[in-house]
This record gives C-alpha cells, structure tokens and sequence, in this order.
C-alpha cells in the first residue's frame, strides 16, 4: 500500500490490472497483494481476480512475443546454443515443457517460461490455454483465501 500512496494512487481495478500486466514481464514486482486488499477494502472477488487474471495473462503474452521475435538473439548471443543442441531442446520443450506453462504464476520462473514458450514457438493456443488457467486459478485461490480469513 505504501507504494501506492508514494505514487498518490488509490487501489483501483485499473491500477491492478497494470500492476498484473507489469508482473508477468521482466520487472521484478507482485500483484498478488493489492489483489487481496481490495478484497479486504470491499471489491468484488469476482471482478478483481478477472482483471488481475486478465493483466497478467497479457503481460505473459508479451514476454512470450519477446520470446518468438528475439529468439535468434537469445538462442544465438545470449545462450549460445549451436543447431544440434537447439533441435534437442525444441523436442525435449515439445514434449514436455509445455506443460511447465501451468506453473507461469510462480515467481522467478514464471516469466521465463513464458518467454521460453516463444522462444520453442509453443502454438499461441496452447500457450494462452495453459497460463490462463494458471494465472487464474493462483488468482482465484488468493481471492478465496482472502475472503476467507476476512470472514466474507
């Protein structure tokens, strides 16, 4: 709450929303504790877990078109990858790595998933199917929890 008051801005679905898109990039912030004040100051659970969810489903898609657009830069100058590792670890990815899309809400790895996804060109589908449900049911779990311990 504090930051918000630093930067003289009340708790709105708009500012959550930002808030949640900014949480699924690179920059290092939580949305997840402005989510459960708004519950405790009387916003809808039903309202303020879609706008979160919605927020940080987009910040996801971004990191994931930052994925698909730079991924030569990545493979290439970042990681350094030659061609045969790359076709290994795009089958491996295929296989099995998608899946790890669920887990996009957890912090510090969450982000990179996403951008991996782009990277290994995982099917815009699948990828929305699978971080959508993650980052909604984290979302809703909090909301849950939150208006559980406030007795609401």
């Amino acid at each position: 709450m504090e930051l918000l008051h630093h930067l003289d801005l009340e708790p709105s679905l708009s500012v959550l929303f930002i808030l949640s898109f900014l949480a699924a990039t690179v920059v290092p912030i939580g949305s997840e504790w402005l989510l459960a004040v708004m519950i405790l100051s009387g916003f809808s659970p039903t309202q303020t877990v879609f706008t979160a969810t919605s927020g940080n489903y987009l910040g996801g898609c971004t990191t994931y078109l930052i994925g698909i657009y730079g991924s030569d830069f990545f493979i290439r100058k970042l990681l350094r990858i030659n061609d045969s590792d790359l076709i290994k670890a795009k089958r491996i990815y295929r296989k099995y790595g998608s899946w790890s899309l669920l887990l996009s809400w957890l912090p510090v790895v969450g982000d990179p998933l996403c951008l991996l996804a782009g990277i290994f060109k995982v099917g815009f589908t699948r990828f929305s199917l699978l971080i959508f449900s993650g980052k909604f049911f984290r979302y809703a779990a909090l909301a849950t929890l939150t208006a559980e311990i406030s007795g609401g």
